[in-house]
């Protein structure tokens, strides 16, 4: 076992995607912003403050220095709204929800939201998702004596839809989520990346053509959130965030949220709410996979705090290396792995001249693996999260959840979900990876493992 800050060699080299010495051309790159935006960057610009590209009508900037990053996203935030492939990749799925919103629709939206997400709410609903983390317990336990594999992609994106569901909404998808992940699914591969013309900068008004089985998937995720509606409107009320949502009042008004936007605001909380954890809960699981010692130290840490019991809010606290696993798992894969803005005007970051209408890109994928940032910077190395470490970077070398105004409202409740998941199952479970199996990142709207994780549970 090491010493904390000392670094652990890994057992076997992870995951990235195939890389190009140099710069790609244009059909080559277009073709992997649309299939795999994270295989569009050369190595050496994991090691650049700054990569700028035109393509077509469309400038394309990529900030890679922390304090550039904090320019965008907390200093001067209002020249960097999210732009049109947000509204072209996200829209048709997310409608105008908070992720989609501007202006005074996205701040009254925020300020509808947030009492949901208050450290007292979040409290409260940690016995909910403690019951469903137990309900995936008891799964594994009868799917570790078969010794079939699974996919552990599936498996946490079944857990975190059930959490999300009966957390924010009390609503108990039980053998809905199996269909419902499916959905998403095909929603991701159908609407989930730019298109040609967009990455170009051809105009907005361009038609997108989206195939019938995306189409479908839209229809069944709109059917559903629509019924829950109509029947939380023409039933009991439940004390949850759809209760705030159906009771929110403009300030000036007065008047209530419309179907289609409640529609927008629980398609954007559900799947925001449960795919990005599912995704930082899978990459643990195979980090740990390859790392045994890191995961001998964390069975350690949970048999010494927890004894076999199942974590609860009040353990997290004590459960300090379990956070730092989880956080450098994120670091390395981080499921929001890119995010952009466009520059309403000019602007002049350090030396640099961003010019208006550029597509400005913040990519956590990239500067969290900044070797000017992180030494060994793809080494798995969950010390990088002691405290005295964390005070010493600085606070945008590392921002999974991005960061200023527009920060993730979700960020404490993704944090306490996934380190109770991860406490709670890791204390009976030690998922091994099925030899061979291609783990290939793939970034789209999330970084997800492109062929799935297929492992098998080795019980402890």
């Amino acid at each position: 076992m090491t010493a904390p800050g000392q670094y652990e060699a890994p057992s076997s080299t992870i995951a990235a995607p195939a890389h190009r010495p140099g710069p790609l051309g244009l059909f080559s790159f277009l073709r992997q912003a649309r299939d795999n935006a994270i295989a569009i960057y050369e190595p050496g610009t994991y090691a650049r403050d700054v990569t700028s590209r035109r393509v077509g009508l469309q400038q394309f900037v990529l900030l890679n220095q922390p304090d550039y990053i904090q320019h965008v996203l907390v200093r001067h935030p209002e020249n960097y709204p999210k732009g049109r492939l947000n509204r072209r990749v996200l829209g048709p799925v997310l409608g105008d929800g908070l992720l989609t919103s501007e202006g005074e629709t996205w701040r009254r939206r925020r300020r509808t939201l947030a009492p949901a997400f208050h450290q007292r709410r979040l409290a409260a609903l940690a016995p909910a998702m403690v019951a469903e983390v137990e309900r995936q317990r008891i799964r594994w336990e009868q799917l570790s004596t078969t010794g079939a594999p699974c996919d552990m992609m599936q498996e946490m994106m079944a857990l975190t839809m059930r959490i999300a569901a009966r957390t924010l909404f009390s609503f108990d998808v039980g053998e809905e989520a199996d269909r419902l992940g499916r959905f998403i699914t095909t929603l991701i591969d159908g609407f989930g990346r730019p298109s040609v013309p967009d990455l170009l900068g051809l105009p907005e008004w361009l038609p997108l053509r989206r195939s019938a089985e995306a189409r479908r998937a839209l229809q069944e995720l709109d059917s559903t959130i629509y019924r829950v509606i109509a029947e939380r409107r023409a039933g009991t009320r439940r004390d949850d965030l759809l209760d705030m949502l159906l009771e929110a009042r403009d300030e000036e008004t007065g008047a209530a949220l419309d179907d289609r936007e409640l529609r927008d605001e629980v398609a954007t909380l559900f799947v925001a709410g449960y795919e990005t954890t599912s995704l930082a809960l899978t990459w643990t699981w195979y980090l740990l996979a390859l790392h045994p010692q890191a995961e001998a130290r964390l069975h350690q840490e949970l048999s010494t705090v927890l004894a076999g019991r199942p974590a609860r809010l009040e353990d997290l606290d004590r459960l300090s290396y379990t956070r730092m696993v989880f956080e450098e798992a994120m670091r390395l894969f981080p499921p929001a792995f890119s995010f952009n803005r466009v520059a309403l005007r000019e602007d002049q970051i350090g030396p640099h001249r961003i010019p208006k209408g550029a597509l400005v890109y913040l990519s956590p994928w990239v500067t969290h693996r900044n070797p000017n940032l992180w030494p060994q910077p793809t080494r798995f190395e969950p010390a990088r999260f002691l405290p005295e470490a964390v005070r010493e970077r600085h606070k945008y070398a590392y921002f999974p959840f991005g960061g200023g105004p527009r920060v993730c409202i979700g960020n404490s409740f993704a944090m306490n979900e996934g380190r109770l998941a991860l406490a709670t199952l890791a204390q009976g479970f030690a998922p091994r990876m099925v030899p061979d199996h291609p783990v290939v990142p793939q970034g789209r709207v999330t970084l997800r493992p492109q062929h799935g994780m297929m492992m098998t549970l080795e019980s402890r």
